[in-house]
């Protein structure tokens, strides 16, 4: 896993080339269990 810094208030969450969530498309941040969940789910 590996942290990429964005700027511009982009916030992304990506697994191996895959994007898991977006807060430009969903207009806002995720929930902790979203994102944990997302990561469960790969």
């Amino acid at each position: 896993m590996e942290l990429i810094a964005g700027g511009g208030g982009i916030y992304d969450i990506s697994v191996d080339g895959r994007l898991l969530f977006s807060k430009h498309q969903e207009k806002r941040f995720p929930e902790p269990e979203e994102v944990i969940g997302m990561l469960k789910a790969r």
